[in-house]
């Protein structure tokens, strides 16, 4: 990567959905909320359509942030779709990314297909599971295996130097 070149990230649903519910809820750590804005704003981070789409079906107020958010989402196009059919040739386990019982969300090879178009770094509260079942895939084994960079929320708020600071009210 040169220099000057800025690092882009997609963003994966896991990661709004826990911050949100759990360790980042809007009520003990607004300033994470303002910053994941702030790089939608500049650009740094995105989130592909059917994310967003997910997030809409949750039962609580993230979607209402997420949309009135300034964080950028990518509707699907033909380069997009290239990308996926790519994932889907490459190896043919990588159709259980999405499994018929719904419990995988249907977003996830469409995140990995927007990083390769955008040659971002997806990030995923997703880990390598090395017990894994033939058909049960997880983002990282199709990321390695597609060659796409991938890291979980802590290694995104280091990457970009995000601070947390503590106050009592």
């Amino acid at each position: 990567m040169f220099e000057n070149e800025k690092i882009v990230y997609c963003i994966d649903a896991n990661i709004l959905i826990q911050a949100w519910q759990k360790y980042y809820s809007p009520e003990i750590c607004p300033s994470y909320w303002e910053v994941l804005n702030s790089l939608g704003k500049q650009g740094v981070i995105f989130i592909p359509e059917l994310v967003y789409e997910e997030i809409e079906k949750g039962e609580d107020n993230l979607f209402e942030w997420l949309k009135n958010s300034d964080i950028p989402i990518k509707k699907i196009d033909g380069e997009v779709t290239k990308c996926l059919k790519e994932i889907y040739t490459t190896n043919p386990n990588h159709k259980y990314l999405v499994s018929s019982n719904g419990i995988h969300s249907k977003a996830d090879p469409w995140v990995i297909a927007h990083a390769m178009k955008e040659n971002a770094v997806v990030v995923t509260k997703e880990t390598k599971d090395y017990f894994k079942k033939q058909t049960k895939i997880k983002i990282p084994h199709v990321c390695d295996n597609m060659d796409v960079k991938w890291i979980d929320d802590f290694e995104f708020i280091r990457d970009l130097n995000i601070k947390f600071t503590c106050k009592s009210e």
